[in-house]
């Protein structure tokens, strides 16, 4: 086993730079003139619904502007332990709730949808080769569980190819490594390669590293302006029907918003696809109620498709916002 932790400043710089002003996009609502909602609300977590809770939080205050919403990313994981331990109001999850955690009071609420994607250099020397043939499920877990896979002549059966294959996971406890892990029929935990922090490093990582692969939340992997894959990088096609190529009903991949409508059309495997939440203690009260139910009301999803996340349908945000009642 190879794992390591890879940690680095400029990933930090940029979690911390990720505010309002690079989502774009955001839907802009009428300030309400007196109005009596004030208060605090803190969230934390995941960092695959960092850029979209800014957006929400950005609408919500200019409805009510007596509302402070305080926001960090660091990991679904810390966004649970966060919320469980009364840190925060509410956590960011990108990956389902446990039995465990239910029993310990965490109350989860869907809020969108989105994906994890693999992710490669376009400065590979095999892009296109791996472009034309994506990667199979199966080679996947030859990557990241049985490390089997040492070279891309192993991932493109050609063994004339003899680069190295380098693999990269994520160190902190996080959705998106959880829902990877779970496409492979795996837990993170068993996920093998080069640990690295935060989506914003496993970017990094592939930036400067032509024979990398990883895999990082789709609001990580395409920019949040031009919707294209994010400067020297590239989602890698899932072979979802394993024949060797990807066919023309496979390949969405060039923008986010083909890739979005992939997912909702339900052509993109779930998993990696999957529903992203914000959970409490207890059933939200109060301002983060107010804040909850304006999330999931229509306004607040057609939010969601501004920046390039999936809304939920009619019928499952409602069904959502009744657990709030």
């Amino acid at each position: 086993m190879r794992t390591k932790t890879f940690t680095t400043l400029s990933a930090t710089v940029l979690v911390l730079s990720l505010g309002l002003a690079s989502c774009g996009g955001g839907q802009s609502t009428q300030q309400s003139s007196n109005d009596d909602l004030s208060g605090t609300i803190s969230l934390s977590g995941a960092f695959a619904l960092y850029p979209l809770a800014q957006q929400w939080a950005e609408a919500f205050k200019q409805q009510h502007p007596n509302v402070r919403i305080d926001i960090s990313a660091g990991g679904a994981g810390k966004g649970m332990t966060d919320a469980l331990g009364g840190m925060v109001d509410l956590g960011m999850l990108s990956r389902d709730v446990d039995e465990t955690e239910q029993q310990k009071g965490a109350y989860p609420l869907a809020v969108a949808k989105d994906a994890v994607v693999p992710v490669i250099s376009v400065a590979n020397p095999n892009y296109d080769k791996l472009v034309a043939t994506g990667i199979k499920k199966s080679v996947g877990i030859e990557i990241w569980i049985n490390e089997s896979v040492k070279t891309w002549g192993d991932f493109l059966g050609d063994q004339s190819v003899k680069d190295e294959l380098h693999t990269y996971t994520r160190s902190d406890a996080c959705g998106a490594a959880e829902t990877f892990a779970k496409w492979l029929g795996k837990k993170q935990e068993n996920l093998k390669g080069t640990a690295v922090y935060g989506d914003p490093g496993v970017v990094k990582a592939l930036q400067d590293d032509k024979l990398g692969i990883g895999m990082v939340n789709i609001a990580f992997a395409y920019d949040t302006k031009t919707l294209k894959p994010v400067e020297g990088t590239t989602p890698i096609p899932i072979d979802v029907n394993e024949n060797g190529k990807i066919d023309e009903d496979e390949n969405f991949y060039a923008d986010k918003k083909q890739l979005c409508q992939a997912i909702a059309d339900g052509k993109y495997p779930s998993p990696p696809a999957r529903k992203l939440f914000l959970v409490s203690k207890g059933k939200p009260s109060g301002v983060t109620k107010a804040f909850i139910d304006f999330i999931l009301s229509r306004e607040g999803q057609a939010i969601n498709d501004t920046i390039g996340y999936i809304s939920l349908t009619e019928a499952e945000y409602t069904e959502e916002a009744n657990k709030t009642k």
